[in-house]
């Protein structure tokens, strides 16, 4: 919150007729994103663009507070409830303005290197299988898999809403705090190749707002170009799966 703040302020003296509202969300608490989104939607303000953009990386193995290992609680599930809460402010918006909404999901280049079925969905809160890298590629490889199955299903019924998944790049950020020695050596060795937080904001900005993507959907963007991603962030039935395993999760959750 104290990060948060710091940027409105820097946004109001960039800009003192912007109107700028700082609220908490924790993402890996599934009724926390239920409050937070009914505490949006009561606003009645007009929803153009929704950035998921939050994250964490490399984390020990714990579970969140509806039994979800913590990534993928964090960096999946919550963004995905999320967006499911507002998808419906967004529509009206669209339709009340002529505007198209667009959805960014951040993803990472790490969703080529998940478990090797990519969504382990028997085993996503097993202890004994769990590997902090291979789980962060798979919570990676779900924005893209969400992203692209969100963007299919708004395309069927006709909705004014793109969907699209960014890698933002490496940036200087706490991003990493829970990396080990040999990835502090690395970021040690490789520092010329970090983006400072602009930079690394810049291909998030660009999707979200840039008038030649009007209309684009579905796709991934690295450095502001559209690329390819894995095989896998590709499989239709996959995305799929992950659509039905998220909303069972989430209803688990609300249950207990």
């Amino acid at each position: 919150m104290e990060a948060a703040n710091e940027a409105k302020q820097q946004i109001l003296k960039d800009n003192n007729a912007a109107r700028v509202d700082v609220e908490k969300l924790d993402l890996s608490s599934i009724r926390t994103v239920k409050a937070f989104a009914d505490k949006l939607k009561a606003l009645n303000l007009p929803l153009n663009i929704l950035i998921n953009n939050a994250g964490i990386m490399f984390c020990p193995f714990q579970l969140s507070e509806d039994g979800i290992e913590t990534q993928f609680a964090t960096n999946h599930i919550g963004h995905f409830y999320l967006t499911n809460l507002l998808i419906d402010k967004m529509k009206e918006t669209s339709k009340a303005t002529g505007i198209q909404g667009r959805i960014v999901n951040l993803s990472s280049i790490l969703h080529q290197y998940p478990y090797k079925e990519g969504i382990q969905f028997h085993k996503i809160s097993d202890k004994s299988s769990y590997q902090e890298r291979l789980a962060y590629g798979q919570s990676k490889l779900a924005n893209l898999l969400h992203s692209n199955e969100l963007s299919r299903r708004l395309q069927e019924e006709g909705a004014n809403i793109t969907v699209n998944s960014v890698h933002p790049g490496l940036i200087m950020t706490n991003l990493m705090r829970h990396s080990g020695l040999s990835m502090r050596i690395f970021r040690a060795f490789t520092c010329f190749m970090w983006k400072n937080v602009p930079q690394g904001a810049a291909t998030t900005c660009y999707v979200a707002l840039h008038p030649s993507l009007k209309g684009v959907t579905g796709k991934y963007f690295v450095d502001c170009n559209e690329h390819e991603p894995s095989k896998l962030a590709q499989d239709e039935a996959l995305a799929r799966n992950l659509w039905d395993v998220s909303n069972n999760l989430i209803n688990a959750a609300l249950k207990s």
